[in-house]
């Protein structure tokens, strides 16, 4: 499925932001000059420009227009907002990125994965482990468990690759929404003997619930980071305090 118009802009004018080429805190272009440019028409202009404030690159001011406030990090950052593949947080970061596939493997989910996983007993599974490098370097674990309804034909050989790459363009997986807990844990033998720990003995962990456009849940994984590495990111939004209303009689 292509994706939208104003996906494919938000795309654009994030890479843009990313590169400088809108310097930071600095106005964007103003919203008649953007559609000429890009051919678009004011409400696809306005849904990519959402996107932006929703992931806190631009803040919109109404009748000044967009400022830039996006400012870019020395460590490599991930966000929580958004979905992303592992490939594509590293090309943001400005960084090679490679994995390796540990295990690959079917079973079924019985009453202790159940629980910790959120799938039903009884699940047909893929399980699978994966080291992530950054400029060579093994910093992310992660232990990923697929439906194997939802994600038929995965491999050895396309997990090695972009999972979510095949799911969306062979599969035609719509990737919706994804539930997140961000714990720090002690390292196990497994962190110690793949990741690049150092005097580390504690990482990250982001333990990720994934739906689909029916609402499916078809991925749970667990992505253990080295901590000197890695930050998370958000974007947090003040809503308007809600006072009760005096009483009337």
């Amino acid at each position: 499925m292509p994706k939208a118009k104003y996906e494919q802009l938000y795309q654009l004018l994030k890479e843009k932001i990313e590169s400088g080429e809108y310097p930071p805190q600095e106005m964007l272009p103003s919203e008649h000059t953007l559609i000429a440019e890009f051919g678009c028409s004011r409400n696809t202009l306005r849904r990519a420009v959402g996107e932006l404030v929703r992931i806190g690159y631009v803040q919109t001011m109404q009748g000044k227009g967009m400022r830039n406030i996006f400012e870019p990090s020395q460590q490599t950052t991930f966000t929580l907002g958004t979905i992303e593949t592992f490939s594509e947080s590293a090309a943001r970061n400005q960084q090679r990125g490679t994995s390796k596939v540990l295990l690959f493997c079917q079973l079924t989910a019985d009453r202790q994965l159940a629980e910790k996983t959120g799938f039903a007993e009884g699940t047909p599974l893929f399980y699978i482990q994966r080291l992530h490098y950054l400029n060579g370097r093994p910093l992310i674990f992660n232990h990923s468990y697929f439906r194997q309804d939802v994600a038929q034909g995965l491999t050895h050989e396309i997990a090695e690759g972009s999972i979510y790459r095949y799911l969306e363009s062979e599969l035609h997986l719509s990737i919706i929404n994804s539930k997140r807990v961000v714990t720090v844990e002690k390292a196990t033998s497994l962190d110690l003997k793949y990741l690049d720990m150092g005097d580390c003995n504690c990482l990250a962990v982001v333990s990720s619930q994934t739906y689909n456009s029916d609402g499916v849940m078809f991925e749970y994984t667990q992505s253990r980071h080295h901590p000197n590495f890695f930050r998370f990111q958000d974007n947090a939004v003040r809503r308007p305090a809600i006072h009760n209303r005096p009483e009337t009689k």
